[in-house]
């Protein structure tokens, strides 16, 4: 695919990519590149004006916290008429090829007709989501991320008046609360942060892949609507 080399998805080098379309609604696509195979699941049709993004923790991964989130919530947001990619990294766990791969999938769709989006990420992905709508601040309408880390988002003041939602559980045993507050409080205190009693950093105890399904199906949409 060749284009204006200064746009992510070129910045990849690609080699090669296969398709598969697994149902009318739902495409596998795997992409090639010299940094490693980028993997991305595709859920809604590619001609979506509107789309979510979302992206792993440190050791990568498609499926999301809270016990498989991330296919759910395909499905239920590619039944709205809004577009989910799910990134499976090159090189997961290195912030700036991770937030490549995210902001890849950003241009991809763009090229495709998409034109807003929300990026979402899970522990170390909280900050690719957070640097991917820092690098595309025209196209990224807002940021949510699911027991994000703070490091990675020391940047997030460039967020200021960007909506974001930060989701964390209260005994989460590996990145406390206080990290989300640290992103929070970095963006301008702006954020929309909601903390879930008895959950930990998988976000899928006391209820909470429940609660976290629901927030997000009753926060996004309205955020790409422009509202």
């Amino acid at each position: 695919m060749s284009g204006d080399p200064s746009r992510p998805f070129d910045f990849l080098r690609s080699l090669a990519i296969q398709e598969v379309e697994v149902t009318p609604t739902f495409r596998h696509v795997e992409i090639y590149t010299l940094g490693g195979l980028l993997t991305l699941l595709w859920h809604g049709t590619r001609d979506e004006t509107r789309c979510v993004v979302m992206g792993g923790g440190a050791m990568g991964g498609l499926l999301g916290p809270a016990d498989g989130s991330y296919h759910d919530l395909g499905d239920a947001f590619a039944s709205q008429g809004i577009g989910v990619i799910r990134v499976g990294y090159r090189q997961p766990n290195d912030l700036d090829e991770c937030t490549l791969d995210m902001a890849a999938a950003v241009d991809l769709a763009s090229r495709a007709g998409a034109e807003r989006f929300v990026t979402v990420g899970h522990s170390f992905g909280g900050a690719i989501a957070v640097r991917t709508a820092i690098a595309l601040p025209t196209m990224v309408a807002g940021v949510v991320t699911l027991a994000t880390q703070s490091a990675g988002c020391e940047q997030a003041e460039r967020l200021y008046g960007t909506p974001m939602l930060l989701i964390h559980g209260d005994r989460d045993e590996i990145l406390p609360v206080m990290c989300s507050e640290v992103v929070n409080e970095l963006a301008g205190g702006q954020g929309e942060l909601v903390v879930l009693p008895g959950a930990g950093h998988l976000l899928n105890q006391s209820g909470a892949g429940d609660a976290l399904r629901r927030k997000l199906l009753e926060w996004i949409p309205p955020v790409l609507a422009g509202a």
